[in-house]
């Protein structure tokens, strides 16, 4: 049985098991040199099946027997489980009414509460009223004796005493108590003194605690804007020592952003008012002296520094964007810039435009005498009329009328025209130069002037010419070379103008049959029709029959 019990091993396979039985059985198979015996292995499974069947019948009545006593267990569980719910239910009625009862008392408790404060709250309030009535006569009769007042360790005490009673004198006739008016307001004036004075001293010794404890003392007299004054002057001292003003000025703003919380109430206005402090003393003051000195003898330096002062100052106030200021920081910070640079910011465009034609009549009267060139008048318009006229230049000595009209309309080896390829090298060179030269809406404003121009040079240009097939071509390859430059200026309108131009070279080699929906197309279906017309009268066909009866 022991060997049956080892047989049926985890995992249990029914082909693996008999297997295993078999090569078990002396004569079962022909490993270690014995012949097979079926008669041997026959009987050995017959006996095995009666283990087997054996083995079934107490396994069998050892699992009735732990059925019943699970059954039974169960049983007893149940009852037990009965009982304990109606332990809970007992349980639970108690829990209820022991519930009522504490609502019960709670209510009791607080109706008498009620009654102890409604009793209570007017006797502490008589008895504050008779101490202030007590203090008052003290102040009636000219002779102050209460510790409070003579005690300096409780200026705490006499300070909220006083301001009580200088709220209290406020409402006393004048002609009666102006006497003891003016006494009270004097004592008024001298606690709040001596509170500054204190706060003053502790933040001297650095004293975070006491400067907390007597700013929420002053906090209720008018004297608390002077304790926020002192607080920021008294930060200041010592913290603008080095040249750089800015970073001073924003280390100071870090350190005082973590201690402000630990003595105001109210930390973002105070942080605030330093601020204020920093941008309209300091600062302007600072500004001032490196403006003023060159404002009027060297425009170079007047507007180098210029610019290195607004950039510095607005990142400072950058910097300071971080900290609680109020509700609206940003505009509070921008009105605190422009406080600063408004006197400057006025004429700044008549300061820029005059050193700049100064700058530049000096570059090109230098460039001249270089040259030993003597310049002649042509007017207004200069680094523009000079452009065009350049590219005029270029066009008129590199443009062939040969260019458009080839002898051999089958031998064209060109993709584009030599003069194209120049006046592209230029005009490349140029909106470089100007990118490098100006900033912000300067470039665009130039770039877009300049664009137009050079649309209108080309337009004019491509008027000069007759077309023949070939030359159509060539002239669609240079105007796509130019709308290739084009893209350079990055601005939409001088695109879409040679979008349209390009459209329109299509005019110069399109066939007859097809004039019509080409002029109906997308990109010249607004044009006038004269323009139109205009670019298919250069074709060098343009005055056989079948062109001119196809456009008409």
């Amino acid at each position: 049985m022991a060997t049956t019990a080892e047989l049926f091993e985890e995992p249990f396979v029914a082909d693996e098991y008999i297997e295993r039985l078999a090569w078990r059985t002396p004569g079962g198979g022909s490993r270690g040199g014995e012949a097979f015996d079926p008669k041997r292995l026959l009987e050995e499974f017959v006996n095995h099946i009666q283990e087997l069947q054996v083995m079934d019948e107490r396994i069998q009545r050892k699992v009735e027997k732990l059925e019943q006593q699970c059954q039974k267990e169960a049983k007893e569980f149940a009852k037990k489980v009965q009982e304990l719910q109606k332990s809970n239910q007992v349980a639970f009625q108690h829990f209820q009414e022991l519930d009522e009862h504490i609502s019960y008392v709670a209510t009791k408790v607080c109706h008498l509460g009620d009654q102890l404060e409604g009793v209570n709250t007017p006797r502490q309030r008589a008895v504050e009223a008779q101490k202030l009535m007590k203090y008052f006569n003290e102040f009636l009769d000219g002779e102050l004796k209460s510790d409070v007042f003579t005690n300096s360790e409780k200026i705490k005490e006499a300070a909220d005493i006083i301001q009580k009673l200088h709220l209290i004198a406020q409402e006393l006739p004048f002609d009666r108590f102006s006497e003891v008016k003016s006494k009270i307001a004097s004592k008024y004036h001298d606690l709040e003194c001596q509170l500054i004075q204190e706060f003053t001293s502790a933040q001297r010794r650095g004293e975070i605690s006491r400067m907390r404890e007597v700013a929420a003392v002053l906090l209720h007299f008018k004297g608390y804007s002077h304790c926020v004054d002192v607080y920021i002057k008294q930060c200041q001292e010592g913290a603008f020592l080095r040249n750089d003003v800015f970073e001073d000025a924003a280390i100071l703003c870090q350190r005082v952003n973590k201690q402000v919380g630990e003595i105001f109430s109210n930390p973002e206005t105070v942080l605030a008012k330093l601020i204020q402090n920093i941008f309209e003393v300091k600062l302007q003051g600072y500004v001032k002296d490196q403006l003023e000195e060159h404002r009027k003898s060297d425009a170079e330096q007047y507007l180098k520094n210029l610019y290195d002062l607004y950039t510095r100052t607005t990142n400072l106030s950058s910097k300071l964007m971080e900290f609680n200021l109020g509700t609206d920081k940003q505009t509070f910070l921008s009105k605190l810039i422009k406080s600063i640079f408004i006197s400057y910011l006025e004429n700044y465009i008549e300061v820029e435009i005059g050193y700049l034609k100064s700058r530049s009549a000096t570059i090109l009267q230098r460039y001249y005498d270089s040259k030993n060139h003597q310049k002649r008048s042509i007017g207004t318009g200069g680094t523009l009329n000079c452009m065009i006229g350049q590219m005029k230049h270029i066009l008129a000595a590199e443009q062939k009328k040969t260019d458009f009209k080839p002898e051999d309309e089958n031998n064209v080896l060109i993709q584009y025209t030599n003069a194209c390829v120049k006046v592209c090298g230029y005009v490349r060179k140029q909106v470089e130069k100007i990118r490098n030269s100006m900033d912000g809406k300067n470039v665009d404003t130039v770039l877009m002037e300049l664009g137009v121009r050079f649309h209108r040079l080309i337009y004019e240009h491509l008027q000069q010419y007759s077309y023949s097939c070939m030359g159509g071509m060539l002239a669609i390859c240079d105007v796509a070379e130019y709308r290739k430059c084009a893209k350079d200026f990055k601005i939409a309108l001088v695109l879409q103008l040679f979008d349209t131009l390009h459209a329109l070279c299509n005019l110069l080699v399109v066939a007859p049959d097809n004039l019509k929906q080409v002029c109906s197309g997308e990109q010249l279906a607004n044009l006038d029709k004269n323009i139109l017309h205009s670019f298919v009268q250069l074709r060098v066909d343009y005055r056989s029959a079948r062109l001119a009866r196809h456009f008409s």
